[in-house]
């Protein structure tokens, strides 16, 4: 009987035991809170925080977990709010059980060790399920994988269609023209005379026909396309014939006034019609206003084309992969377990791909890129999103997607990347123009880049 007993005992402690590791310490009438920071803005704030009160309702209910969530202002915010963390400064919070963060804020909080790895919370059979790139960019520090992909971006051309299509009826650019960079440094020399000739008591005062939201990440791009690396041993490689393709497109165009040269987002731009098209993060999308207001006062409606990411000559299909994914804080064991369960279900296509139809981020299961995304497509209300989707579709199936390199000091490289390449392109700018009132333009743009050192074009070795 004792025997009997003793077994039966042992019986009930184990199954309690095993139930409550099963469950990782959860329990619905005792539910565990967790901090969710997230950086997104207007309807992509509104839709985050409805998906969150949605988990909260059901699977969070149902499993014991309430996820509180504080919107950040920016990004910027974001990642100071999170080095304050690391660095251990005064003042600093507490840090979130998840928070939105790219792979650049993750290694530093990772080396720190405050971040969780995530393959601890997902099989090798989920992580399948996912776009291999997309898992790919959040593995750092001895492959271990930190930042799980929630929603992605690329980058893609965008263009006013319908001014576009006014100027081809009268030059005979075409679409194909835009599907190369050299095609649109052509397009954007014949938009110049065309614009210039609209008023012919101003000479040489054309509009600009494109800009380029990052030039760092055209540079990138750009030179992966052509089979050779832009960043070397931590700097930029500035003589090789990558290099150079991408240098002229860029500089030769913006000193003669066809590129806007612009400290900005091109949505900025496009929203006065003081360009036609741009590259930029399909992020952006959402920023381009259907309404034109011209610098006179008049508007126009006017639609909004996304076409695929150009190439340079001769180049591969290759763009940009962007966005920020999510990170799980190295806390306990119950709570590193439910930030799973949430990023689980908030990452499953169907909920996936909820997310990214109001927005201009990509979903990041291999399922929902296929029929799935093809349906969602006919229920979305924005054109314009619409639009959007059906490109990154065509760019998931035809192009490979290029992961920047990552390091410390890459964010000081890109901005003085981009600050010293634009400040060369204005002071060679004004240069030109005024040597426009004593020589014809080839002379004058020959003698702009006479006095130009190249060499010194990013001094970023000292």
């Amino acid at each position: 009987m004792k025997k009997f007993l003793y077994i039966m005992v042992f019986a009930l402690v184990f199954f309690l035991f095993t139930s409550c590791n099963d469950d990782h310490g959860l329990k619905p009438k005792e539910p565990v809170t967790l901090s969710l920071w997230h950086n997104y803005g207007g309807q992509m704030k509104e839709t985050m925080d409805n998906m969150v009160d949605e988990f909260n309702e059901t699977v969070g209910a149902e499993k014991g977990i309430i996820l509180s969530v504080t919107s950040i202002s920016s990004s910027a915010a974001l990642h100071e709010k999170l080095m304050m963390i690391a660095n251990g400064d005064p003042g600093a919070p507490e840090m979130p059980d998840i928070t939105t963060a790219n792979p650049k804020t993750a290694l530093i909080l990772a080396e720190k060790g405050l971040l969780a790895n995530l393959d601890d919370l997902f099989t090798e059979k989920e992580l399948s399920a996912y776009v291999p790139r997309f898992i790919e960019e959040g593995r750092l520090e001895s492959d271990h994988l930190y930042v799980f992909p929630t929603a992605k971006s690329t980058e893609v051309l965008f263009l006013n269609r319908t001014a576009f299509d006014r100027f081809a009826a009268e030059t005979g650019v075409t679409y194909e023209d835009l599907k190369t960079f050299e095609g649109i440094a052509k397009a954007a020399v014949l938009y110049y005379d065309w614009t210039d000739a609209k008023t012919p008591d101003v000479s040489g005062d054309g509009k600009a026909f494109y800009h380029a939201d990052s030039l760092f990440n055209l540079a990138q791009v750009g030179c992966r396309q052509l089979d050779e690396d832009f960043i070397k041993d931590g700097m930029p490689e500035i003589s090789s014939g990558a290099f150079q393709r991408f240098w002229h497109f860029y500089y030769d165009s913006a000193v003669k006034g066809h590129f806007a040269i612009f400290d900005g987002y091109a949505s900025d731009l496009a929203k006065t019609g003081e360009i036609l098209c741009s590259t930029g993060s399909t992020a952006g999308v959402l920023f381009f206003d259907p309404v034109i207001t011209y610098p006179d006062n008049t508007t126009e409606t006017a639609e909004l084309m996304i076409l695929p990411y150009p190439t340079f000559e001769g180049g591969k299909k290759i763009a940009m992969q962007r966005g920020s994914g999510m990170m799980v804080a190295n806390t306990t064991e119950t709570k590193r377990y439910a930030a799973g369960i949430f990023l689980k279900w908030f990452t499953s296509p169907e909920n996936n791909l909820r997310f990214v139809s109001s927005t201009g981020y990509l979903p990041v299961t291999d399922e929902a890129f296929g029929d799935m995304m093809s349906k969602e497509i006919e229920q979305i209300d924005n054109q314009n999103i619409r639009t959007l989707l059906k490109t990154s579709i065509e760019m998931q199936k035809e192009y490979d997607f290029y992961i920047p390199p990552l390091f410390a000091g890459i964010d000081v490289l890109q901005d003085n990347f981009n600050n010293e390449i634009r400040q060369k392109a204005t002071d060679s700018r004004a240069a030109y123009r005024s040597l426009l009132t004593e020589m014809a333009p080839d002379a004058a743009f020959e003698q702009v880049k006479t006095d130009f050192n190249m060499e010194k074009v990013i001094e970023l070795n000292e």
